[in-house]
């Protein structure tokens, strides 16, 4: 498996456990008003013309997750901080979660950082986004150590 299929199969897993996250932290009611898939959805409908429904939102949610980060990941992978690719994955995180606190929530009315909705707006996601990139890079570490022992195993 090459590292760019390796990175977005990461990605893919990282979101499911995110997505995994916000229906919990829905489901509890923790910052009702903080939904990024209301939010995608809402911003597709607006620029895109698309439908306003939530499947537009998860469908954008899982592209972002598994193809852009995953594939920017890879990219990125060699000239980020840390020794191996759990704090890889981790420092990673903190780019996509700058670009949430910068650019869709403010278009989406929740003010730059989310603060409009109050301060828990860029702490829950934060801590969100770094677990995100903890499974990222652990993800992406276990299926590149597994198809190094398959590529060495078939040499």
């Amino acid at each position: 498996m090459n590292r760019y299929v390796q990175a977005m199969a990461a990605g893919f897993v990282a979101t499911v456990v995110l997505s995994l996250l916000m229906l919990i932290k829905g489901a509890m009611g923790v910052m009702p008003t903080l939904n990024p898939i209301i939010m995608l959805s809402g911003m597709a409908h607006a620029k895109m013309g698309m439908p306003d429904v939530p499947a537009v939102g998860w469908l954008a949610h899982f592209v972002l997750g598994t193809v852009v980060w995953g594939g920017l990941f890879v990219l990125l992978y060699n000239r980020l901080p840390g020794k191996n690719t759990l704090l890889k994955g981790l420092s990673f995180s903190v780019l996509p979660w700058l670009l949430m606190m910068l650019f869709p929530l403010p278009m989406a009315g929740a003010g730059i950082f989310g603060l409009e909705i109050g301060m828990m707006a860029p702490v829950l996601t934060l801590v969100m986004h770094l677990i995100w990139g903890a499974v990222l890079g652990g993800t992406y570490g276990r299926l590149a150590i597994r198809s190094n022992s398959e590529t060495q195993a078939a040499g």
